[in-house]
C-alpha cells in the first residue's frame, strides 16, 4: 500500500508541475487527500481540466475531500443503525 501511495502521490506532483503549479503544491493536495484513489482522482481532474488557477485545484481538492467525509458518515450511519437493529432483534 506504501507503495501504491507512493506512485499515486508522484504522478499527482507531476501533473501538477506540467500544468505550471509548484512542487509543494501537489505535495500538499497529496497529503490533504491522503488515499491513492483520492489522489488518482485528482490527477485525472488535473489532465482533464488542465486548471489555469490554484485556486481552481484547492476548490476541487476540497471537493473531493468533503465527498470522502460525506461517504465514511454514510457508511459509519449505516453501521450504526445495523447494530442497533441487531440490538433492538435482541430484545424481542
Amino acid at each position: 500500500m506504501d507503495n501504491e501511495w507512493s506512485m499515486a502521490k508522484e504522478e499527482l506532483t507531476t501533473a501538477m508541475t506540467q500544468l505550471g503549479f509548484p512542487e509543494a503544491l501537489g505535495n500538499e493536495v497529496a497529503k490533504n487527500l491522503g488515499s491513492p484513489q483520492a489522489m488518482e482522482r485528482m490527477t485525472s481532474y488535473l489532465y482533464y481540466v488542465k486548471p489555469k488557477k490554484a485556486e481552481l485545484v484547492v476548490d476541487e481538492m476540497l471537493a473531493i475531500c468533503s465527498e470522502i467525509a460525506a461517504w465514511k458518515e454514510k457508511k459509519a450511519s449505516i453501521a450504526a443503525n445495523a447494530n442497533y437493529n441487531r440490538i433492538r432483534e435482541k430484545e424481542f
